[in-house]
């Protein structure tokens, strides 16, 4: 697994003429191209953009004047805003399955770039950019069975096109908790609580700063709500969650 991760970061890093020699199909429908994903899928299934809680990303209806859902209202998350690129539904799901469990390294620059997309235009509404990024960090056994953390491999071409400072290693899990997705709703937050910590040497990039926390799939926001309470517990000011996918239930 560590070498088909070397593998694919070799070739992702070679010259753009480069890797348009080598043979590619577009993720989801297959079409042999230069791209993992060809414009006409772009066009079908990630032209639109729905109206969305500026907290917790989930769709809201246009004739709502609030800029929250009924939900963040009621029960405000510890974190500041969420961007997401699309929701997780057929074939947006299908990604982040090929990625995660599939192994396909090579569609996380495409998950980053429509993240980074996704980016642009919640800035070109006023949402301010973190000059921090982070990543959900998996359990060491987790770590250990899958070889790479899809987080992190969406977070490196996403910082590096925003110039902001990566530091992987701000947060620690704890323990090993049970895959959300197992798991009924009511029981997600308990599962969560207390799961992660802020090694030593990383308060001093936390006091202050605004960070994005970056993740492959955002549910219940639990794990999210959880790392940003663990965040500001040590000073950070703001946490905006940057996540490709959100599901479209709580």
């Amino acid at each position: 697994m560590m070498f088909l991760r070397r593998t694919t970061q070799r070739l992702l890093q070679l010259p753009r003429w480069l890797q348009q020699c080598l043979p590619t199909s577009c993720a989801l429908c297959g079409r042999v191209g230069d791209v993992a994903l060809c414009q006409p899928c772009r066009r079908q299934y990630f032209a639109l953009r729905p109206r969305r809680c500026v907290q917790c990303a989930m769709p809201i209806a246009l004739a709502e004047k609030a800029i929250r859902c009924a939900a963040c209202l009621t029960h405000r998350p510890a974190f500041d805003a969420t961007i997401v690129a699309a929701d997780y539904l057929a074939p947006a799901d299908q990604l982040v399955l090929a990625l995660k469990f599939g192994q396909r390294l090579t569609l996380a620059p495409l998950l980053a770039e429509m993240l980074g997309n996704a980016i642009d235009y919640e800035v070109t509404r006023g949402l301010p950019l973190p000059p921090l990024m982070t990543i959900v960090p998996l359990s060491k056994q987790r770590l250990r069975e899958r070889g790479f953390n899809q987080a992190l491999e969406i977070a490196r071409p996403l910082a590096q096109r925003f110039q902001a400072q990566l530091e992987p290693h701000l947060l620690m899990r704890l323990r090993n908790t049970l895959a959300q997705a197992s798991l009924p709703v009511d029981e997600r937050k308990r599962n969560m609580q207390r799961a992660f910590a802020v090694p030593h040497g990383a308060i001093n990039h936390i006091r202050g700063n605004h960070i994005g926390v970056i993740d492959d799939v955002i549910t219940t926001g639990a794990t999210l709500n959880d790392i940003a309470t663990t965040l500001k517990r040590y000073g950070a000011q703001r946490v905006t969650n940057i996540v490709f996918a959100r599901t479209i239930s709580k």
